[in-house]
């Protein structure tokens, strides 16, 4: 299987002299192609910055992150944020859409200042992507005018206008009601079965048991990489039984 991300003993750390705290120690991780993948782990176990540092969004001290291939601390300021916007998507939990902008036009910026196609082009992909998730009546409402699930699918559109490889999601589904949380998941199990590998953070086995692997984090390591396809498992019961020994071991 194709290696997307590679991240080669990854350290981190925040803060200095008697303050300094050690967030990421030695991390190897590797995030391939198609894959959906969730981080767990207590608070403060590193999980975001391990998300962040992966993703070429936040800087390490030691170690090598690899983009297909592509040593990130060699690579521009510029290229490296183009290359986030054309190959990379990103989802929070609080979706991050600009308040001067309608829902449409939120979803298609990342798109215009890639200017690699026609703007009707891009407003009919995003007219595409706004009806896969349910949201294709309200392009013309501002961000206000919507709810915190329709925003989140709003951010998704967004996160995919440019056909990203991977997905990352920091709690996407942490701001939302239950049946808010599984139509989200719904979308990025779609989404990911269409071959967009997906990387998101959570606390909840109710959404890391919709993924196919888990890394479990502790103190700024990988404690456990549990892939649920080894046990031939899709039973969502099932698997949230084991992440629940999983969790319990490591504290959350």
């Amino acid at each position: 299987m194709k290696k997307i991300i590679f991240g080669d003993h990854i350290s981190k750390t925040f803060g200095e002299g008697q303050e300094k705290h050690i967030v990421l120690k030695d991390v190897s991780v590797e995030i391939n192609e198609g894959e959906f993948v969730a981080i767990m782990g207590p608070s403060g176990s590193g999980k975001s910055t391990l998300m962040y540092a992966l993703s070429g969004m936040d800087s390490i001290d030691a170690g090598t992150v690899f983009f297909e291939g592509m040593d990130l601390s060699a690579l521009s300021e510029q290229t490296l944020a183009e290359l986030r916007r054309t190959k990379m998507g990103f989802v929070f939990q609080q979706p991050t859409l600009l308040k001067n902008l309608n829902i449409l036009d939120n979803i298609i910026l990342p798109a215009m200042r890639n200017n690699k196609t026609s703007v009707d082009n891009i407003k009919k992909k995003a007219h595409a992507l706004m009806e896969k998730v349910g949201i294709s009546a309200l392009e013309k409402r501002d961000i206000t005018q919507v709810s915190g699930g329709q925003l989140q699918r709003a951010g998704i559109c967004r996160a995919l206008i440019s056909n990203p490889q991977i997905l990352f999601g920091d709690e996407p589904t942490g701001a939302l009601n239950s049946k808010s949380a599984q139509d989200i998941m719904d979308i990025l199990t779609e989404i990911n079965a269409q071959g967009t590998a997906v990387l998101l953070v959570t606390h909840d086995p109710q959404i890391a048991a919709r993924t196919n692997r888990v890394l479990f984090m502790r103190d700024g390591e990988i404690v456990n990489d549990l892939h649920f396809n080894r046990f031939n498992d899709t039973n969502i019961d099932s698997k949230i039984d084991k992440l629940m020994v999983e969790m319990r071991k490591i504290g959350i």
